[in-house]
């Protein structure tokens, strides 16, 4: 069978869309789109036997109810930069293969993430892993900003001399901050793409990661449009109850108090926002 062409995903071959200051992300290759996906499900190898309209809902029925091997038959390659904190939250998806630039080879360009002043943020008092989402002033962000890209400098400044010394590039590299851009080629397959879209793009993920997301969600919808509006619909924007949970939306629907626990109340009640329901 020819390989398979998805002119949108061509358009976006090898761009750069940008992400941060200084990072991008790059489809650099893909295999498989939509109809890959119907084929792989049908295993048929004819093209043009469905209408697209059959194709769109076996798509959504495979989304639906979770048959997931068929999305894993299409393929995507990317080329990303990231500050080294982003790539360590990132790597913790383990399902995909990756190729990282290694500083025992090479040496490391100067090049660190400063956040914007929005983004600097005292810890929440609510999240124990996240910013607060209040602003602080806006002379004491760009004081903040100015003292950690006077550390980057004078870091740098000292690996640069360690390098000319002679010491080792595994050795001198060891005192480089999080902040340090990195690079890598990382392949995922578009079931386990979804995964990380789904867990990364949500409000909850750090912002810096959250930027990655959605432009690894763009290049995910240029290769297969119609799975990712499946994905849209039935995962992304949907949600999900558990068994306590459902029990206690029928006491709501009874015109009864739900009996849950103060944090599952918590959790129930955010989702109930969700459908206008609180």
């Amino acid at each position: 069978m020819a390989r398979i062409i998805v002119p949108e995903a061509e358009e976006l071959l090898d761009k750069e869309i940008k992400c941060l200051d200084k990072g991008f992300v790059r489809l650099v290759d893909y295999l498989g789109g939509d109809a890959r996906i119907v084929q792989s499900a049908r295993v048929s190898y004819g093209a043009g036997t469905k209408t697209v309209r059959e194709d769109k809902g076996l798509i959504n029925y495979l989304m639906k109810n979770d048959h997931t091997s068929p999305f894993e038959q299409v393929v995507l390659t990317f080329h990303c930069k990231m500050p080294i904190f982003v790539a360590r939250q990132w790597v913790r998806h383990r399902t995909a293969r990756l190729n990282e630039i290694s500083g025992r080879y090479s040496v490391m360009k100067d090049e660190f993430y400063l956040p914007e002043a929005d983004q600097v943020r005292l810890q929440s008092k609510n999240n124990k892993q996240g910013r607060s989402e209040e602003t602080i002033p806006l002379d004491e962000a760009m004081a903040l900003i100015s003292k950690l890209e006077q550390s980057n400098a004078d870091t740098y400044r000292d690996y640069e001399e360690m390098l000319k010394a002679g010491l080792a590039r595994e050795l001198a590299r060891i005192n480089l901050p999080l902040s340090l851009y990195t690079e890598w080629y990382w392949q995922i397959d578009l079931h386990n793409l979804f995964h990380f879209i789904h867990l990364r793009a949500d409000a909850h993920a750090q912002f810096e990661i959250r930027v990655f997301a959605l432009a690894l969600a763009q290049c995910a919808k240029a290769v297969a449009p119609l799975a990712y509006e499946a994905f849209e619909e039935h995962r992304m924007h949907a949600v999900k109850f558990s068994r306590s949970e459902c029990k206690a939306l029928a006491a709501m629907l009874r015109g009864e108090e739900p009996e849950l626990e103060e944090k599952p109340l918590a959790a129930f009640k955010s989702k109930l926002a969700k459908l206008d329901l609180a």
